[in-house]
């Protein structure tokens, strides 16, 4: 008798994004090659209707089958990509077409575990999915996410989150490799996820409480004294930043910009200070070979142990582990031992 292969149904529909629907596959492809019975995965693309559908990226994908057909199958993993759009404003709205939320909750009851990617997340908050769980999505849409569904505990921060309920979502795009990678080492374990990691050349098979490393700084502002905070932060990020100092420039009170903050970019003036400056030295870190002493006066943390405990608040690592891993070629400033 030969190997059972896990079923997994990717849910297509107009305007998907398409690395959310060819990642995985590549990742559950190579699982077979790693396991000595040769079980993986089938993994059927499923749409609406057998039409083709046009990704995001202009692409045309052929579906497998239709929802109905799968909805007769046995479906070990639902797995659920997302799309965007962008207003004239450049700001982004996650797309949860009706149609596609209610074939996902229909799909849900008959699946063993669910699993979103990037902003699917949103079709399965619209489904019900994640109410009264923990759950995770491209940061640029977290806060939409929190404010649509409020039964829903947001974390930005982790590249994957697993709940109870089998229940899967994961953050960005490419942290779709990181979420798939995830699934085959509660199939089929540890080691044939490091391999299957290996096989692609990935850096490592990262743990989902790992944060995102590309975090968003600010919220589109409505207004033009915002704006113009903002601008002044950037501008003057070397330098000792406080609440009066930013107050005085803006020509109000110091409660009144702290209220100001949190109304239009939902955070504190010292957090988002903090955001802006790791930031920039997150892009020193990866642009140039300056030294730690630098980078920490460039952005205006003073010493290199406030930059170096900023990063870990941020990111969850060191500023010398962050180049290290995203430097494209290796530094040849002056050893670092931070």
């Amino acid at each position: 008798m030969g190997a059972v292969n896990r079923l997994i149904v990717i849910v297509l529909f107009e305007g998907v994004d398409l690395l959310d629907v060819t990642g995985p596959p590549e990742v559950f492809s190579l699982v077979p090659r790693e396991t000595a019975g040769g079980a993986g995965y089938e993994v059927v693309l499923a749409a609406e209707t057998a039409a083709p559908v046009t990704t995001a990226a202009g692409v045309r994908i052929l579906p497998d089958a239709t929802f109905h057909e799968v909805a007769e199958r046995a479906i070990d993993t639902l797995l659920v990509p997302g799309s965007v759009e962008v207003d004239d404003e450049r700001r982004v709205h996650p797309v949860t077409d009706p149609g596609t939320v209610a074939r996902v909750k229909s799909l849900a009851t008959r699946t063993r575990r669910v699993a979103s990617v990037c902003v699917g997340a949103h079709i399965l908050a619209a489904a019900g999915l994640l109410d009264g769980k923990r759950a995770t999505t491209h940061w640029s849409t977290a806060q939409r996410l929190a404010a649509d569904h409020p039964a829903v505990r947001v974390d930005p921060h982790p590249i994957f989150i697993r709940e109870e309920g089998e229940v899967w979502t994961g953050a960005g795009i490419s942290a779709c490799l990181d979420l798939s990678l995830a699934l085959v080492a509660e199939d089929f374990g540890e080691q044939v996820a490091l391999r299957v990691a290996r096989q692609l050349v990935m850096y490592l098979k990262r743990p989902g409480g790992q944060s995102q490393f590309s975090v968003p700084l600010e919220r589109v502002s409505t207004t033009r004294r915002v704006e113009e905070l903002r601008h002044h932060i950037l501008n003057h990020i070397d330098r000792r930043l406080t609440v009066p100092d930013l107050a005085a420039f803006a020509h109000v009170s110091d409660r009144q910009l702290t209220r100001i903050f949190k109304t239009e970019l939902g955070t504190t003036p010292h957090a988002y200070i903090e955001s802006a400056r790791v930031e920039l030295a997150g892009n020193l870190l990866e642009t140039t070979d300056d030294t730690l002493e630098r980078v920490a006066s460039a952005c205006g943390f003073g010493t290199v142990d406030t930059l170096i405990r900023a990063f870990r608040r941020r990111h969850g690592t060191t500023p010398s582990e962050y180049r290290a891993r995203f430097r494209p070629v290796p530094a040849r400033g002056p050893a670092e031992t931070a």
